[in-house]
């Protein structure tokens, strides 16, 4: 569990989508936050966008993502809870491919170091779909601080071990992701 010095660091293409009926660019502080965390560790935003809690309007626009050959990763704040109007998980089960359990599980339980039981409330989730990673974070500038800094940060580092997701991506033979040209993976 560290970083290889003998890789080369590869930065990933992002999107970053804020899912609300509320933030506007001058309030969206978590989808801020996933931006600065993500340009400070090297990658690269390619998009960020805020998006109503509207199940048909997300899946276009997950669908979209995912078939762009400049995009390896969607960051997704917000939505992950459990009123009416949160969505996301919903949306994510009609696009992903691939679920990847643990990640929820992993972020729930640092989670509780933060916020106690109260992180039983968040559907945090992930997945793959067509070569592109997914990833469902909660709207709170502390949960995206949480995942990115003891989850994604790692995981989307080509040279973390032992093992990382950044270094799936050129394995997804046949989906857009292995045509994305931005990506040089080694």
């Amino acid at each position: 569990m560290a970083i290889d010095d003998s890789r080369e660091f590869q930065p990933l293409n992002i999107a970053v989508i804020t899912l609300s009926d509320t933030r506007t660019e001058e309030n969206d502080r978590s989808g801020q936050t996933l931006v600065q965390l993500a340009q400070t560790a090297g990658h690269k935003i390619v998009l960020k966008h805020i998006i109503p809690d509207e199940i048909d309007g997300i899946v276009g626009l997950l669908n979209t993502l995912c078939d762009d050959p400049n995009i390896d990763i969607v960051l997704c704040t917000g939505g992950t809870g459990l009123t009416k109007r949160d969505v996301t998980p919903e949306a994510f089960q009609q696009v992903v491919d691939k679920d990847i359990p643990g990640f929820g599980e992993l972020f729930r339980m640092l989670s509780h170091d933060h916020i106690g039981t109260s992180t039983l409330q968040s559907r945090a989730t992930a997945g793959l779909s067509r070569g592109t990673f997914l990833f469902a974070l909660p709207g709170s500038t502390g949960a995206c601080k949480d995942a990115w800094n003891f989850i994604l940060k790692e995981q989307l580092d080509i040279r973390h071990r032992p093992c990382n997701f950044a270094e799936l991506l050129p394995r997804f033979a046949g989906t857009p992701h292995a045509r994305k040209s931005g990506t040089k993976l080694r």
